[in-house]
């Protein structure tokens, strides 16, 4: 839930570089999110020992040719590997939503522009995430590697930790508790981010 905030963040950074890349060698067309090759994961522990690991299977986004970045991650698709579970995260947290939550941001590409393939970097991204209905300010490290000049990864420069309060689920967060039963789950969880953009 909270990872949502995060991932999207991260999101934006990934097309951040991608769109200084573009601009690094003066071309036309835009940057785009491979949902294949990238992933957006987070952490949480229940019972006070028990520590699991989940992912959303549908990302998309791409960086304009004038930097704007636009970032979507289909809540839906979250994946906890437990049937009931990512049915119970779709309709108590997520509220059913039919839109997606979206990033938005505009970039400076001076930073990615002097990269070569094979090098590295670390950029700090600042954007709007839309989220079930809030618009919430977010600001985020990440690290950018070069692939190619068709490719790039960004990722977490490091774990990022999210606030289910900050994102307004804690509620929800409670009510998941009292259907599994259980006498606890953290309302802080670990958040990691692979994003790879290739250009169109």
């Amino acid at each position: 839930m909270l990872n949502l905030k995060t991932l999207i963040i991260a999101f934006v950074i990934g097309l951040v570089s991608l769109n200084s890349a573009s601009a690094a060698h003066h071309e036309a067309g835009k940057w785009v999110l491979s949902s294949d090759e990238s992933k957006v994961a987070y952490g949480s522990i229940k019972k006070s020992k028990i520590g699991e690991v989940n992912h959303f299977t549908k990302l998309s986004g791409n960086v304009a040719t004038d930097g704007t970045v636009m970032v979507s991650i289909d809540l839906s698709s979250v994946e906890t590997w437990i049937d009931i579970r990512n049915e119970r995260m779709v309709k108590f947290v997520f509220d059913e939503a039919k839109v997606a939550a979206t990033l938005k941001t505009k970039i400076n590409p001076e930073e990615i522009n002097k990269l070569k393939p094979g090098g590295t970097t670390t950029v700090t991204v600042k954007g709007t995430l839309s989220f079930l209905g809030k618009d919430l300010p977010i600001e985020a490290d990440m690290f950018v590697a070069k692939l190619s000049d068709k490719k790039i990864m960004v990722t977490t420069d490091e774990m990022i930790m999210l606030s289910m309060e900050d994102a307004g689920i804690n509620d929800k967060i409670t009510k998941l508790m009292e259907l599994a039963k259980l006498p606890s789950i953290t309302r802080a969880a670990p958040v990691t981010l692979r994003f790879v953009f290739t250009k169109e």
